[in-house]
């Protein structure tokens, strides 16, 4: 399990895609720990760089990411996940997919509907 994690200042990039549809759903960034804690309890955990720790995805929501397969690419220092989705959507804004915006003859565009709303499950 030798990832490189010093080229993003201890961090590697976690792209994070349903494992039956092949969707992206989103990008997160990894420490040793949220790796070693992502392989060991079989949910994906993260490192936030805006609250300087780990979270395990899901923890306030209940939407959780089951890890069904974990890939690095050939520098090792990207980590693809192949994970099933529990609970309606992965953003935070309310989406399946963290990549709910097109951008469209200049402009970003929101191109699907939300999945759950979002101050429901957060609060405001």
């Amino acid at each position: 399990m030798d990832l490189d994690f010093t080229k993003l200042d201890g961090l590697v990039a976690a792209v994070i895609q349903d494992a039956t549809s092949g969707r992206v759903l989103m990008v997160g960034f990894m420490n040793q720990e949220a790796f070693r804690k992502t392989v060991e309890s079989g949910y994906a955990t993260f490192y936030s760089r805006s609250r300087s720790k780990l979270w395990l995805k899901g923890e306030s929501s209940g939407h959780r990411l089951v890890v069904k397969e974990i890939s690095t690419d050939c520098d090792k220092d990207t980590v693809l996940l192949k994970v099933d989705a529990l609970g309606p959507g992965v953003c935070h804004e309310g989406y399946q997919s963290c990549f709910f915006r097109r951008l469209e003859n200049g402009e970003w565009k929101v191109t699907e509907e939300r999945a759950y709303d979002p101050a429901t499950v957060y609060g405001n």
